[in-house]
């Protein structure tokens, strides 16, 4: 077990020096930059660059620099602390995305404590359960649950909680916390802000993941071992909980991978609906204006955590899974 653990630490830092490479070469694929993007917007206006203040400015950015050479230029900053600078916002990429962050990873960590709450002792029941008024109705709100888009479902709760009770849900914090330092009021206000984006964000997961725990244990309860256990006597609540179940959560946790790039990619529509001050719409706005480095933070940053939560998970499901510890001590 520990040999594996650090067998997968070993591998996790060289897939992450190996992200940077590939997340800062993805960047500079588009045609243009953030200068070209920067002159377009100026020409829009009206106003025109000489050649030489384009060539100024091209320098003042490291842009006439090869990409290798600007690629070793950032990974020598981000070593230090310094992730460079961001040509839109005009700011420091660190002082720009640390808090954005801190509140996605936040959000993602209730989010998924939520889905999981939720969808596990419903894909339980309903396996246990099958084909009851109880499995039936579970199974309805689930393809409703995987229907309904979450930034449409943001929608209905935004216009209800409005036209009905004239509560506005759009946000983290209220008017006087906006750009507030952090306090024990601000923490309070954001607590109370936090049920709706957790809910919304977790609901389409939780739907799936009910899907997807009722059938793998489904798969798992029709087998020759519980058969044979349960013929033999063992009580249904330990046979049930012993083997079918631990077996049944080896998709449940190998989805904390995609946790982080699917709240930062797939809930960036929910996010600006509901106004949240996550990365979502950060990358989404440097994407489009090619803001080299902040994009390539917030990637490396995003596919970080993606490797994290894939090493977390293959651990877990060392721990949970039997088989996998024993398939691990033979090699």
């Amino acid at each position: 077990m520990r040999n594996y653990v650090l067998q997968r630490l070993v591998y996790m830092v060289f897939l992450l020096w190996l992200v940077t490479v590939v997340t800062f070469i993805v960047i500079q694929l588009p045609p243009g930059d953030y200068l070209s993007t920067y002159i377009s917007r100026l020409e829009q206006a009206g106003e025109d660059l000489t050649d030489e203040e384009v060539a100024a400015l091209r320098e003042q950015y490291g842009l006439n620099l090869p990409v290798y050479a600007r690629y070793f230029k950032w990974f020598g900053q981000v070593l230090q602390g310094n992730l460079g600078f961001s040509y839109d916002w005009e700011k420091p990429v660190r002082d720009l995305i640390g808090e954005r962050l801190a509140l996605t990873f936040s959000i993602a960590i209730l989010s998924a404590i939520f889905t999981y709450a939720v969808a596990i002792p419903i894909g339980i029941y309903s396996a246990v359960h099958q084909y009851s008024i109880g499995d039936y109705i579970f199974s309805f709100i689930g393809f409703i649950g995987m229907s309904i888009p979450n930034f449409m479902l943001a929608l209905i709760l935004l216009y209800v909680a409005w036209s009905e009770y004239g509560q506005n849900l759009t946000g983290l914090f209220s008017q006087e916390f906006q750009g507030a330092p952090w306090s024990w009021e601000k923490l309070i206000d954001m607590a109370k802000h936090l049920p709706i984006p957790i809910i919304v964000i977790g609901t389409g997961g939780t739907a799936g993941l009910i899907r997807v725990m009722r059938g793998t244990l489904l798969d798992e309860l029709n087998k020759q071992y519980v058969i044979t256990a349960r013929s033999k006597g063992l009580g249904e609540v330990k046979l049930l909980f012993k083997y079918p179940v631990r077996v049944a959560l080896n998709p449940i946790i190998s989805s904390l991978a995609w946790l982080f790039p699917s709240l930062i990619s797939g809930g960036t529509i929910t996010a600006y609906v509901l106004g949240l001050p996550t990365a979502g719409p950060m990358l989404l706005r440097s994407l489009l204006t090619q803001d080299t480095f902040l994009t390539a933070s917030l990637l490396m940053f995003v596919t970080i955590l993606t490797v994290i939560g894939t090493t977390v998970s293959d651990i877990l499901l060392v721990v949970v899974d039997p088989r996998i510890r024993m398939e691990r001590a033979a090699s």
